[in-house]
């Protein structure tokens, strides 16, 4: 059956959510996550939430960065309990148990989809900056709800690979190198900028 023109489902959020895995080899054990989200539309309304672990796994490292960092935190404890904990390389996480919320005032970015993007959050006693580097071909994504991380949502996305990533929060650099990932059959990567996204409740 052919999709309607005006989808009839109920929006859940709308905006960007670009994402950033790295690992110690590129297909080896996960040391840094980042989800980091622009929200234009929610029930919560709009804002920024960057979801932040330099030390997932909890090793014990002496400088750590296991946080998030928004302009609305009623927003982030939404995204985190209804999203971000199903997303795939997220699900078990030990440190998001742990994970603090910190307020940040400024949310910006620089470059293009063709060669680099670059987050830049700031705040009181913040500093982060992530980027995407080495981007490769756009394409757009439409999952049903068996095929979303939540298994409940559709989720529509334009999501752009990166070869190479960059995580500093607060003077703590991430470690670990992108590795492959496979987007049904799609070559992507585990660090990806993801444009134009919205979730609707199926």
């Amino acid at each position: 059956m052919a999709r309607p023109p005006v989808n009839p489902l109920t929006v859940d959020w709308s905006g960007e959510n670009p994402g950033i895995t790295l690992k110690a080899t590129p297909d080896g054990e996960t040391t840094c996550l980042v989800s980091f989200f622009r929200v234009v539309v929610s029930p919560h309304g709009p804002g920024h939430a960057a979801f932040i672990l330099t030390d997932p796994q909890l090793t014990g490292a002496s400088s750590v960065v296991n946080a998030c960092f928004t302009d609305n935190e009623p927003l982030a404890r939404y995204l985190l309990s209804d999203f971000v904990q199903h997303f795939g390389a997220w699900r078990g996480v030990p440190a998001l148990a742990q994970l603090s919320f910190a307020p940040a005032t400024s949310f910006t970015h620089t470059g293009d989809q063709f060669t680099s993007w670059t987050e830049h959050v700031a705040g009181p006693g913040v500093d982060v900056t992530l980027t995407w580097k080495a981007l490769r071909e756009p394409f757009l994504v439409e999952y049903l709800k068996e095929q979303s991380a939540t298994g409940r949502h559709e989720m529509f996305s334009l999501f752009v690979p990166a070869g190479e990533a960059e995580v500093v929060a607060n003077g703590v650099r991430g470690t670990g190198v992108p590795g492959p990932r496979d987007t049904f059959g799609k070559p992507s990567s585990t660090a990806f900028l993801a444009f134009s996204e919205t979730w609707l409740n199926a």
